[in-house]
């Protein structure tokens, strides 16, 4: 790499927007599909159901499958980041996550449900997870660098915001085919803009971080992916703090993903209210969730994220055991203000569990949070198919809902009794 000088590095930063932003704003845009393509099956249960004739539970455990290889796959995604880069990793995912939703309107047995939407767009998808997130702020941002996180979370709920009520309507007035060639399509547009303009270090390009003064050169590439991810995964599990932030998002992932995001369309179903009007429900919870974490991102920042994460877990497990109550054919004031506090509470939780990786395990903080980002797609996938059971077994959610909240509870218990950080913040 060329050697850059000081006053090459001031006059490359004098431009009014710096490359960061540019870079920031393609991991908007994949964290954002990403997030919809995964989470495009809570619209597509009723309609396999009624087609094909399978179980909630048999429809679940292909999403079951997408949850658990979304989040496995993050930690070694982050270390293949380091090894081969970012945009050819997220470009071959976007390239899985079109290949197979497209696949899907051949199918004809359960079985390819579970390789297609499960496997494949779950390889996909879990490539641009949060790790993809934590590892664009750790790379190219030293100010701001909680409330960008924060910005580039809340993608997620945009991306539900985006596709869940459009694709809802398109399975509606079309077919569920349709719906599933359109994730397909979205997916392959985003591809080069990934191409074009991400770029895995500011110094590729001659630039400091955003914040710093100084040029920082790009560590060497390191050999062994799946070694380097699965050597974190030994060091850290010595480690208390690890367990306790395990054990959080396992829940966290259990209470909205696993939970809400697949399940609140049906059950609202089951109640008599429309399909579309519970897709609007998980978009109005993304509206809200872009809030939320935006400002949980700012108070991350500023505040101990232990006590945020503990209050976050806390209010949400409140808010779930009334849900039961709330679930009607028509959409309550009650119901929207649950919608509105949930989806601030959403995914609040991702700024302050990235600090404390980054805090407690220093340049291993993407790796040690992809670890615990697969925890919470296990949880995840566990509620998944466990409420799914739940109402092939007992006609409702309504044990699903409140074994979560109290779960929610004890991760509030656990997330406070986190100690404070050995290891400075890198």
């Amino acid at each position: 790499m060329a050697v850059v000088t000081q006053t090459e590095i001031q006059k490359s930063t004098r431009f009014v927007l710096h490359r960061a932003w540019l870079v920031a704003g393609v991991a908007f845009v994949a964290s954002l599909g990403a997030a919809g393509f995964r989470a495009t099956p809570g619209v597509l249960i009723t309609p396999l159901e009624e087609e094909f004739g399978w179980s909630r539970g048999t429809i679940s455990l292909a999403v079951s499958v997408n949850l658990v290889l979304y989040g496995l796959t993050a930690p070694f995604a982050a270390a293949l980041m380091d090894r081969f880069g970012v945009r050819r990793v997220v470009a071959t995912a976007l390239l899985l996550v079109a290949a197979g939703s497209g696949l899907t309107v051949v199918m004809t047995a359960s079985w390819q449900l579970v390789l297609l939407w499960g496997v494949l767009v779950g390889l996909g998808t879990g490539s641009m997870a949060l790790v993809f997130v934590a590892t664009i702020t750790g790379r190219w941002f030293v100010k701001h660098r909680g409330v960008v996180t924060g910005v580039l979370t809340a993608a997620g709920a945009t991306g539900q915001l985006i596709f869940l009520p459009a694709l809802a309507a398109i399975a509606t007035a079309t077919g569920w085919r349709v719906a599933a060639l359109t994730v397909a399509g979205a997916s392959l547009a985003v591809v080069p803009l990934v191409l074009w303009f991400v770029r895995d270090y500011p110094a590729d390009v001659g630039l400091p971080p955003y914040g710093a003064s100084e040029l920082v050169p790009p560590p060497p590439r390191t050999a062994g992916a799946a070694r380097r991810a699965l050597t974190v995964l030994r060091t850290a599990s010595r480690s208390g703090t690890f367990w306790l932030l395990v054990g959080g998002f396992a829940i966290c992932g259990a209470s909205t993903n696993g939970l809400v995001a697949t399940h609140l369309i049906p059950a609202s179903h089951d109640h008599g209210m429309p399909e579309t009007t519970a897709a609007n429900l998980l978009a109005v919870i993304g509206i809200f969730d872009i809030v939320g974490t935006v400002i949980s991102g700012w108070l991350t920042d500023r505040f101990d994220s232990r006590a945020l994460l503990g209050a976050y877990y806390a209010l949400r497990g409140l808010s779930l055991l009334i849900l039961p109550s709330l679930i009607a054919a028509t959409v309550e004031p009650s119901m929207i203000v649950f919608i509105i506090f949930y989806g601030l509470d959403w995914v609040a939780t991702v700024p302050p569990t990235i600090a404390l990786c980054r805090l407690h395990f220093g340049a291993d903080g993407p790796v040690v949070f992809g670890w615990v980002f697969a925890s919470h797609q296990f949880g995840a996938a566990v509620a998944a198919t466990g409420a799914g059971l739940v109402r092939d077994f007992t006609g409702d959610y309504n044990p699903a809902w409140i074994t979560s909240g109290i779960l929610c509870l004890f991760a509030a218990v656990m997330s406070v009794r986190i100690g404070r950080p050995k290891l400075a913040a890198s």
